[in-house]
């Protein structure tokens, strides 16, 4: 019973969890006024998020290096922010042909919990440890811990033991919490406020989450060679639609005709920043290859080297 008591009196200061003074009449309204509150709400969060660029960019610098030295980038969460984290995961590999292995999503209580909420997952500190037992944390990785009210056990404690494996550590929530602050080397605080649903973090805190995590990944990416302009050179033609984008892609980015690009993805394996090198400089793909190797995957540099 104490510690109900406690967790109550706890809530009381977690910003996430206040009421939202404008929207206190929102039982009241039809549909349009109960839209018109969410939007007013929602169109808050970027400009918060704006004012963290400066944090995001040290996180993002974080990434870059462990992806240099063979890294990851390890997203852990339960409940909705941890959701976010799998999702921005799992959309990294059709986009960046990178391996499944480079950006990983933990949600507290597995898979299951995608689908349907596991009691408890939040609350176990070991099995946050075990988690990351599983896929071998090591001191090259950056965890990003997620927890939009920045007491999360299951997040704290997979925070702890990431930093005491060597291992930079993104702290992401959206309520101040001396602890979880201290338990990043990179703390990204978006205080966006009460919800309009109390306690409802899926809400603006969920939007907030997925901005910054957007923005991780996507800057680390390109940061990692992964654009060429603002073109996804290294997206992954696995689906009709996905080799669709990528011969338009080779199109927008050497300004080429549809069989040229065509027949320079045929060439390449469908390797899109591949077919793009050698219309772009006429080399084979042999040596389009060996030039991206010696840039580090950077299609701009590859083409300068060349003279183009």
């Amino acid at each position: 019973m104490d510690t109900q008591v406690d967790l109550v009196n706890e809530l009381k200061n977690i910003t996430t969890e206040g009421q939202n003074p404008n929207t206190l009449d929102i039982d009241l309204l039809d549909s349009l006024g109960v839209l018109k509150k969410i939007n007013t709400e929602d169109q808050k969060v970027a400009a918060i998020v704006g004012q963290l660029l400066p944090e995001i960019a040290k996180g993002v610098d974080f990434i870059v290096d462990a992806f240099a030295c063979g890294g990851r980038l390890i997203y852990i969460g339960a409940g909705t922010s941890g959701r976010l984290g799998v999702l921005d995961a799992v959309e990294c590999p059709p986009t960046f042909s990178v391996s499944s292995e480079q950006v990983v999503g933990i949600l507290a209580g597995g898979a299951g919990a995608m689908y349907k909420a596991v009691e408890g997952a939040e609350d176990n500190k070991q099995l946050a440890i075990d988690d990351l037992h599983a896929i071998n944390l090591s001191s090259k990785d950056v965890l990003v811990g997620i927890a939009a009210s920045g007491r999360t056990p299951y997040v704290l404690s997979a925070m702890a033991f990431a930093k005491e494996q060597g291992a930079k550590v993104i702290g992401i929530s959206c309520s101040v919490n001396n602890i979880y602050a201290q338990s990043s080397d990179v703390d990204i605080c978006a205080v966006v406020g009460a919800e309009v649903l109390t306690g409802s973090t899926r809400m603006k805190s969920g939007t907030a989450q997925k901005l910054i995590l957007n923005m991780l990944s996507t800057a680390s990416m390109i940061r990692s060679g992964k654009s060429y302009q603002n073109l996804m050179i290294d997206v992954n033609a696995s689906n009709e639609k996905l080799y669709a984008r990528a011969v338009r892609i080779v199109m927008q980015a050497t300004e080429c005709d549809f069989v040229t690009a065509e027949q320079a993805l045929k060439q390449a394996n469908n390797q899109t920043k591949l077919a793009s090198l050698m219309v772009l400089t006429g080399l084979n793909s042999t040596q389009a290859k060996t030039a991206l190797t010696s840039n580090n995957g950077f299609l701009r540099k590859a083409v300068e080297q060349q003279g183009c």
